[in-house]
């Protein structure tokens, strides 16, 4: 069967290769408890480990029982536009139209919409390397190119304008960026994502940023939103991880006005709509109580944070930057190995820990970088770090 050529540029994501090999081994006898083995940790999946709290799972339990299962608007229920308007006020102090927010299928759908919106054949867009391998991808699903820009600590792994103008040319479309990033967890800078929208909006760009990590942001210099930065900015969001709705398959876009009515086309005629159920049981992640379950929540995330980066630091593994959001620390374990990809399979093997190579999230060091996920409790995150000391020392 020919297939089309775009899956020539859409590359396998290595990730699933080490969970298949996780999944294998922890149903190995060495990880049989009965047998005198440990099971596996997983410290390799970007998901946190609290779902989504009690009034959410109310307010859906009440959508099914009344029947309001039918098709919404391709553009999303008008009261929770309204809601995530009103988070944008509380949260950040923006003033963000109702009618400027597009909800949509999970933060995936999102991308492909902007994506298929913006970009065709012929044109490059610039992103950081390292990056998440999933954003590149939905690029060039859009026939478009990804140009990945290598950056390393003394950026806090992220573009900034001086690379932004440096890499533009006559192909160039836009940027898209991911603040805080998946894998380092480190976010730009206000008067550096400032600069960044100012040099593409010159060029006639667009500015697109991935903000599905915004609502864990633990750095009041960092926690500001890029929307802050101009009408024209597109940002993604989900309500998978700061609102821990990840199998609900539920986010947004904030768009400019012009954008609004193409965006909703493609939807319509792709999605149809988001989930209705999720949708209604989003309205109560907006609800007093469920707030302040999430910011318990981004709280516990942060002390544990402030738990791994220190103990990976005593086992060789330093991180570089700081993760000031998200739940990723990117380690830097050239001191223990050539390659992350051999010792990510080691460690699983030898300490029943599952950790993320570097290779999916691009090309610059990424061969020398492990991600870690700190989305498991501290008592897991203690556990594995006692096993990696038993092994690495």
């Amino acid at each position: 069967m020919k297939l089309a050529r775009r899956l020539d540029h859409i590359e396998p994501f290595y990730v699933m290769e080490c969970a298949k090999a996780a999944a294998r081994i922890a149903a190995s006898p060495a990880c049989d408890p009965a047998r005198g083995g440990e099971p596996m940790i997983y410290l390799n999946i970007g998901e946190p480990d609290f779902t989504a709290p009690a009034p959410v799972l109310e307010a859906a339990r009440r959508c099914l029982a009344e029947g309001r299962t039918q098709y919404t608007q391709a553009t999303g229920l008008p009261a929770l536009r309204e809601a995530l308007s009103r988070w944008y006020a509380q949260r950040f102090a923006l003033d963000i139209d109702p009618q400027r927010i597009v909800v949509t299928a999970g933060a995936s759908a999102a991308l492909q919409l902007a994506c298929l919106a913006l970009f065709e054949s012929g044109d490059e867009v610039l992103m950081p390397d390292p990056s998440y391998p999933c954003n590149r991808h939905f690029v060039a699903a859009a026939d478009a190119t990804p140009v990945l820009l290598p950056c390393g600590p003394a950026q806090r792994y992220q573009l900034d304008a001086a690379s932004v103008e440096r890499a533009w040319n006559e192909c160039t479309r836009g940027v898209l960026l991911a603040s805080p990033s998946n894998p380092t967890g480190t976010s730009i800078a206000a008067d550096e994502m400032q600069r960044i929208a100012q040099a593409v909006r010159a060029r006639g760009g667009v500015t697109l940023v991935d903000e599905i990590y915004l609502g864990l942001s633990y750095d009041d210099a960092y926690g500001g939103s890029a929307l802050a930065h101009g009408d024209d900015v597109v940002s993604i969001n989900s309500f998978s991880k700061y609102f821990s709705m990840t199998g609900w398959r539920l986010g947004w876009l904030v768009l400019p006005p012009a954008l609004v009515a193409p965006v909703e086309k493609l939807a319509q005629n792709l999605f149809i709509c988001p989930s209705s159920v999720a949708q209604h049981a989003a309205l109560a992640c907006f609800e007093p109580a469920s707030i302040a379950e999430y910011e318990r929540r981004r709280t516990a995330f942060r002390a544990r944070r402030d738990y791994i980066v220190p103990a990976l630091e005593s086992l060789g593994l330093p991180v570089p930057v700081l993760p000031d959001g998200a739940f990723y620390a990117w380690a830097d374990c050239s001191a223990q190995a050539g390659s992350s990809w051999d010792l990510a399979f080691a460690l699983m093997e030898s300490a029943h820990v599952a950790l993320t190579p570097g290779r999916d999230f691009g090309h610059h060091g990424t061969e020398h970088h492990l991600r870690l996920s700190f989305a498991s409790g501290l008592p897991q995150l203690e556990q594995a770090v006692e096993r990696l000391r038993r092994v690495l020392a």
